[in-house]
């Protein structure tokens, strides 16, 4: 697999216009013109870069996962560093918006160089885009353009300052927009739930807890196409619980019903429940429930 390391490397590859900063791109399209295009294919790459676009595509259709989107409003689209980047050449589109690239090192020595990787965004998958309303599109393009403004001028000590106070901006504005998109997009979001509580049960319905042990995360998310990150903090705005919350009260209610049976031992629970080490079960049963599994069965009278 092919990395990156430099900025001006990537955009090499990519076949774009150099920066004008050696850590810092700013394409943007104005008037009539439309974005610079990128070569039409690659095989998986990775950068030491992050990204942000926001796509409108103009010519052509896009497929992002599963998903077909209507992007004429625009969307933004967040990379972190070392994402893997793949595309085809199946698709012909012309493109209006803007692209941010700049390498981690730029942010060094700044408080956002901290906070960037708090936003779980970065870590969504591409059709998990940020879908803006045209009055938030609005305000994007406002701080883009005081961003290349800073970018085109000629650069001085305050310059860096300037421009990462613009980014923090912008990704500020970005998380109030996702926390919008979570509760406009409710019907997406229970149906997600809805997903998720089906792969669930079809894993503990399947016996593979005594085989493989604990659910994966990634694995029920890549069956879901969706990201670990989105599907995570989508339940969390939906039920106020996340993912693995999620899969240790189904793993306790599964528990319940086998302590039911007094034949079996706590140890023999724990494994059937695929724990590797039944004193983590006792620990997370009693964690969630206020008692232990034993307490459990005195409570019941089922010893």
């Amino acid at each position: 697999m092919l990395h990156f390391k430099t900025l001006s490397a990537y955009l090499d590859y990519l076949g774009l216009p150099q920066a004008e900063h050696p850590m810092l791109s700013v394409f943007q399209a104005k008037g009539e013109g439309y974005l610079p295009c990128p070569r039409e294919s690659s095989p998986p790459i990775t950068n030491d870069c992050y990204s942000i676009s926001l796509k409108k595509f103009v010519k052509g259709e896009l497929n992002y996962g599963r998903t077909k989107y209507d992007f004429t409003n625009g969307a933004l689209v967040f990379i972190a560093p070392r994402q893997v980047l793949q595309w085809d050449n199946s698709i012909v589109f012309e493109q209006k918006g803007f692209s941010i690239n700049f390498h981690e090192d730029f942010l060094k020595g700044s408080s956002l160089a901290h906070q960037i990787k708090k936003y779980s965004f970065f870590s969504y998958s591409i059709n998990e885009a940020l879908h803006l309303s045209p009055k938030e599109e609005k305000q994007i393009e406002s701080i883009v353009e005081n961003i290349e403004l800073e970018y085109l001028n000629n650069q001085d000590i305050f310059s860096k300052d300037i421009i990462i106070s613009l980014l923090d901006s912008l990704l500020k504005y970005a998380n109030r927009y996702y926390e919008r998109q979570f509760i406009n997009r409710k019907e997406i979001s229970s149906s997600l739930l809805e997903q998720f509580q089906e792969h669930l049960a079809s894993y503990f319905e399947s016996g593979q807890l005594r085989e493989k042990g604990l659910p994966s995360i990634r694995e029920i998310a890549d069956e879901m196409s969706v990201s670990q990150r989105y599907l995570s903090d989508t339940l969390k705005k939906v039920t106020g619980k996340s993912t693995i919350e999620h899969i240790h009260l189904h793993i306790v209610d599964e528990a319940k019903n086998i302590l039911l049976q007094p034949n079996k031992t706590i140890a023999e629970v724990a494994y059937e429940l695929g724990f590797e080490y039944p004193p983590y079960f006792s620990r997370l049963f009693k964690n969630k429930e206020g008692i232990s599994p034993s307490e459990y069965r005195k409570k019941y009278k089922l010893n």
